[in-house]
């Protein structure tokens, strides 16, 4: 089966739910007893679906929640990693979700997606990570202080109106900007070899992130990596690309060596996003297998 088409998609509808920790936004797509818990990155929120159709194969529900500061989700909802597992786990609870068959971490998601799997084993089943923060520093201190100047609470919008602008000005000009961080290669090379429905889409990605008060909570959470992989028996998958320049190819291997029972997934991707790369079929068929051969 082919992936659907990577299009710039407009922001799906989210609930809350007040739980014992503060506000949560989530969505919710319901379908078979198997669920998938989905924990995005930075500058994500729930309302935005990025590489879930193929999570969502065989009928599977997958639940998607913000994380602290970002969306709808309040801050205390969980400042740390450890903390938000634990209202993950509240809100599969309060929505029925027994059994997750994989919690699924990517980039700065994936510490949370790590501590739910440790601190939860009756609940989730396997762990996938993809391009996601493992239990070393992160990230490299010159990118943490233009990270704190730039999406602060106050001066985020402006960042993201900002990109907003370049990337409707010049589209290509933009991506180029904004691939800079994302890959560790030449930036306009990336954004060259891809095709124009990646481009658009990519563009679409881009001028819907908001930051909130999320970025920060991140920044400050896995400044010295996050440290949980080590408590993890479930079987899992670490999924990255050598090209990532945003989270180090380091921390899938760390990650790999410091889970029980985990397999490293090369990706041939040009940089962070791996669900815009050639080999985004390979990749999602292995995820799939993985989380349904629990």
């Amino acid at each position: 089966m082919r992936p659907e088409p990577l299009a710039a998609a407009p922001e799906l509808p989210t609930s809350t739910l007040d739980l014992s920790s503060g506000t949560v936004e989530y969505r919710l797509r319901r379908g078979g007893p198997d669920a998938v818990v989905v924990l995005h990155g930075g500058h994500l929120r729930a309302g935005i679906a990025l590489g879930e159709e193929e999570l969502a194969r065989g009928g599977r529900t997958v639940l998607v929640p913000s994380r602290p500061g970002y969306g709808r989700t309040a801050p205390a909802a969980g400042r740390t990693p450890e903390a938000f597992a634990d209202t993950a786990a509240e809100l599969c609870r309060r929505l029925g979700v027994r059994r997750v068959a994989a919690a699924v971490g990517v980039s700065a998601g994936g510490p949370t997606a790590v501590a739910l799997a440790a601190r939860h084993p009756d609940l989730v089943r396997r762990l996938v990570l993809v391009s996601a923060v493992g239990p070393l520093p992160w990230p490299e201190p010159a990118v943490r202080r233009m990270g704190r100047l730039a999406f602060a609470p106050r001066v985020e919008a402006a960042t993201w109106a900002s990109v907003r602008g370049m990337l409707r000005a010049n589209p290509v000009a933009g991506l180029r900007s904004m691939m800079e961080g994302l890959s560790t290669e030449p930036a306009a090379d990336v954004v060259d070899r891809l095709p124009r429905a990646h481009r658009a889409a990519l563009t679409g990605l881009f001028c819907r992130m908001r930051s909130g008060h999320g970025f920060l909570i991140d920044l400050r959470a896995l400044e010295k990596g996050g440290g949980n992989a080590a408590l993890v028996a479930q079987p899992s998958l670490v999924v990255a690309s050598r090209r990532d320049g945003a989270v180090p190819f380091a921390h899938a291997e760390a990650l790999a060596a410091a889970l029980g029972d985990a397999r490293l997934l090369e990706s041939s991707a040009d940089g962070h996003l791996l669900w815009f790369s050639p080999d985004r079929p390979r990749i999602a068929a292995e995820i799939d297998a993985f989380i349904g051969a629990g």
